[in-house]
């Protein structure tokens, strides 16, 4: 089962695009349902971003949240897949390496600024073969530029590299509201608690608690972008009641809920 459950309800094509027309290049698109895209990688950076709905990209190194103003930047040449809440309005970016060589080689998730967002639905407006020396050109140079400055923001889940935290993860992915302790899980796994500890710290930089809760949180941001009852978000994550959600959510992303959304 996908990650936190979901069911998707159908599969995105990835465009045939044999190369990039222009140095940066957009994709606008409406998604009225949960959809997802095969594994696969470009040699272009892409930039996931929706101004509605949440994102979220998985690669073998683990996976990244980008509800709306936030986004994904995915550097060249690393395989991932995408998936898109219900009612998700896309205007992502592919990006010439040459105009990204001050990226991080690495997935993360980026904060877009009001100006980034405009800039971002302004380019999405214009001919994909874009006047490169004109004003279009210029436009593109300010929202690289705002890109480039973009704070990067903890909406990600690293995974483990040992096999047994493996399984353990993609169970906890299929149901996030399963309790079970590390000791529980040690039985099943054939390892000792102290084990799965100092390993899953070794491997994600987390204590098993930290990332079980972080997992639980990343994945209620889709239902509560869609509207759902935060009573219900809470119990479906796994937790006893709504204000121990919200204390978690709050020690998470330093807000509640409806803040977070607020800000964005």
């Amino acid at each position: 089962m996908p990650a936190n459950g979901q069911i998707f309800l159908g599969q995105r094509q990835v465009p045939d695009l044999p190369r990039l027309p222009r140095p940066v290049y957009s994709r606008a698109e409406s998604l009225p349902l949960q959809v997802s895209t095969p594994r696969h990688s470009h040699p272009w950076v892409q930039l996931s971003y929706a101004i509605q709905g949440v994102l979220h990209v998985h690669t073998n190194a683990g996976s990244f949240v980008a509800p709306p103003q936030r986004a994904i930047w995915i550097p060249a040449g690393l395989e991932h897949e995408v998936i898109s809440s219900p009612r998700t309005e896309l205007r992502g970016l592919y990006l010439d390496c040459a105009v990204t060589d001050w990226a991080p080689s690495h997935c993360r998730v980026l904060s877009v600024s009001p100006l980034t967002r405009e800039l971002i639905s302004r380019f999405a407006e214009l001919p994909v073969e874009y006047d490169e020396a004109g004003a279009d050109g210029r436009l593109v140079q300010v929202m690289l530029d705002q890109l480039r400055n973009a704070e990067e923001v903890r909406l990600s889940l690293p995974l483990p590299t040992d096999p047994r935290l493996q399984q353990l993860c993609r169970q906890l992915q299929a149901h996030p509201e399963d309790g079970r302790s590390l000791s529980d899980w040690s039985k099943q796994l054939g390892a000792s608690e102290k084990t799965l500890s100092r390993l899953f710290m070794r491997d994600t930089g987390l204590t098993f608690r930290a990332w079980r809760q972080r997992l639980r949180l990343l994945g209620a941001l889709s239902p509560l972008e869609q509207g759902a009852r935060v009573t219900d978000v809470a119990l479906g994550c796994g937790y006893d009641s709504t204000s121990a959600f919200i204390a978690a959510f709050r020690q998470q992303f330093e807000c509640t809920p409806g803040e977070f959304f607020r800000r964005g």
